[in-house]
């Protein structure tokens, strides 16, 4: 992959993935019913967050990412 696509791919996957995770936090935090949307947004920003791991050959974060991607399939199999 050529070095400005991989920074643009990886910038991107940051700032949607930050802002993403942000917002399923503040939507499961206060309980407002929301959950569905939220652990939806928790799985998009994980599978965001994971992109970026694999590019940048980050194993122990794309480890997380995928226990993440477990947390918010098992959130969205339990609310739904």
């Amino acid at each position: 992959m050529q070095r400005e696509k991989k920074e643009k791919l990886v910038k991107f996957f940051e700032i949607v993935g930050s802002l993403l995770a942000m917002v399923y936090s503040i939507l499961i935090a206060s309980n407002s019913g929301n959950e569905i949307v939220g652990f939806t947004l928790l799985l998009l920003s994980a599978l965001l967050f994971a992109g970026w791991g694999a590019i940048e050959k980050r194993w122990s974060f794309l480890l997380l990412q995928i226990f993440y991607i477990i947390s918010a399939i098992v959130g969205l199999s339990r609310w739904s």
